[in-house]
């Protein structure tokens, strides 16, 4: 396994999540809903509800917002019925693209899932066709200049994560997503600033793009993050820092 999500990495330092807030709590909100209507409003029951909660903590959702979302899940609140689905494609060069979707409306999904694919030079594929590069990891990055190396490793080992890797500026701490809160919570007890903690589906292999490739690739992965109906994207993908930051 590569290890790495650049794209979770590359979203951070563009300053997508600040940009884009009212977006990102719209999708905490549906994956909340989700989560409670399929496992319950009990977060210590409910470990995909316990993780989107975190999730919406760390965006600094308002408690008003997310308590809402639990209602209507639970269906103490009425609230609109979403489907997940999994769409698989391959951007430019060849690179993997998979996406999870949260949907009222799949047949508008789609269309517009289909349309970026084309305005990218991607292609959406079948299902299954790029699924089996991923595998659903915990993913927590901490900035180098921000941590001692040797208190990161031991502290993250200790929690049992299963392994700790270098990636330029950062650090990238890997875990079995049944170990993730366990993980994040020894690291943030023991006061390591992180810069995303998520569950996440990380590639085996990348594929590296230079070029007009790359800066395609970026604006694909933008398009799609900024659909009301994708949750989250993922790719293998390898793009220079400095294309996605010059797109």
């Amino acid at each position: 396994m590569s290890g790495h999500s650049k794209w979770s990495s590359i979203k951070h330092k563009k300053g997508a999540l600040d940009a884009k807030r009212g977006k990102i709590f719209t999708k905490l909100i549906k994956e909340i809903t989700v989560a409670a209507r399929m496992g319950g409003g009990d977060p210590n029951a409910n470990p995909r509800l316990r993780t989107a909660i975190q999730a919406a903590k760390d965006e600094n959702m308002p408690k008003d917002n997310l308590t809402r979302a639990i209602k209507k899940g639970t269906g103490e609140l009425e609230g609109q019925n979403y489907e997940e689905i999994i769409y698989e494609g391959y951007g430019p060069g060849g690179a993997a693209v998979l996406i999870e979707s949260l949907t009222d409306n799949k047949n508008r999904a789609v269309a517009e899932i289909r349309h970026i694919f084309s305005k990218c030079s991607g292609n959406l594929g079948e299902n299954g066709c790029v699924g089996w590069m991923f595998e659903k990891k915990g993913y927590i990055v901490t900035e180098k200049e921000a941590v001692d190396e040797d208190v990161l490793m031991e502290t993250a080992i200790e929690a049992s994560a299963e392994d700790v890797l270098e990636d330029g500026e950062n650090f990238e701490i890997i875990t079995e997503p049944g170990d993730f809160d366990q993980v994040k919570e020894a690291i943030i007890n023991a006061s390591i600033p992180y810069i995303v903690a998520e569950i996440t589906m990380l590639p085996q292999s990348t594929t590296n793009l230079e070029g007009k490739e790359a800066e395609k690739m970026v604006r694909l992965m933008e398009m799609l993050d900024d659909c009301d109906d994708v949750q989250k994207v993922y790719t293998n993908a390898d793009i220079p820092e400095e294309i996605a930051n010059a797109v």
